[in-house]
């Protein structure tokens, strides 16, 4: 018997999120969906990389960027893709208690770097860089902020389907779930590291 369809001692699949064609189909799709958000990001990778030196005489990203506290919502936000995958491994293990609280702690920290960012983009504003003020604000709140409203997004998607199914045991109708939603956080945190290295690193060395 293969791996697919081995079971767990509580009769669940090894892998639940593949066990049927709508769990299969809805990674499909998931892919697809990733491809075009994807193409998406990479042009605004492109525009900013292409606008960044653009500041109408405003302060320039080595001026503006706080590499410590950039720091610390990368490590918070590469922590949640961690829990992330604490809550995967739980559901493998039909441990819906331990998954719940993997995607909570996902959540919290997910939350903590958004007020990270947006006591960031405050700071900014106080030091004159707003979307209006030059070609650089403009393409680094359309890229920066379209991550942020990614990652709020993902917050409310994990928070709706813990908690709408907080009493149902895990099965192969809502694994498949899980399991998208978990890919989808991973994703944000990977383009998250993009934003990191192009948009902050690069800035702080002109």
């Amino acid at each position: 018997m293969s791996s697919a369809h081995a079971h767990t001692a509580k009769g669940l699949p090894a892998e639940p999120e593949k066990a049927t064609l709508e769990g299969k189909n809805k990674l499909v799709g998931f892919w697809l969906y990733m491809s075009g958000e994807a193409v998406l990001f990479a042009t605004f990778f492109g525009t900013y990389l292409g606008l960044r030196n653009s500041t109408n005489g405003g302060p320039t990203g080595a001026e503006l960027f706080a590499l410590p506290m950039v720091f610390l919502a990368t490590a918070i936000l590469l922590t949640s893709s961690l829990t992330s995958v604490f809550a995967i491994i739980n559901m493998h293990r039909n441990k819906a208690g331990a998954m719940r609280f993997w995607f909570l702690v996902t959540v919290l920290l997910g939350l903590a770097f958004l007020l990270l960012e947006i006591y960031e983009f405050a700071e900014y504003v106080h030091h004159g860089h707003t979307f209006s003020s030059s070609p650089f604000g403009s393409s680094f709140y359309t890229l920066v902020g379209f991550h942020g409203l990614h990652v709020l997004f993902g917050l409310c998607w994990i928070s709706t389907l813990v908690f709408r199914n907080w009493n149902r045991p895990i099965d192969t109708y809502l694994a498949p779930k899980y399991y998208v939603a978990s890919l989808y956080w991973h994703f944000v945190d990977l383009i998250w590291v993009f934003i990191f290295t192009l948009v902050y690193l690069l800035g702080k060395v002109g």
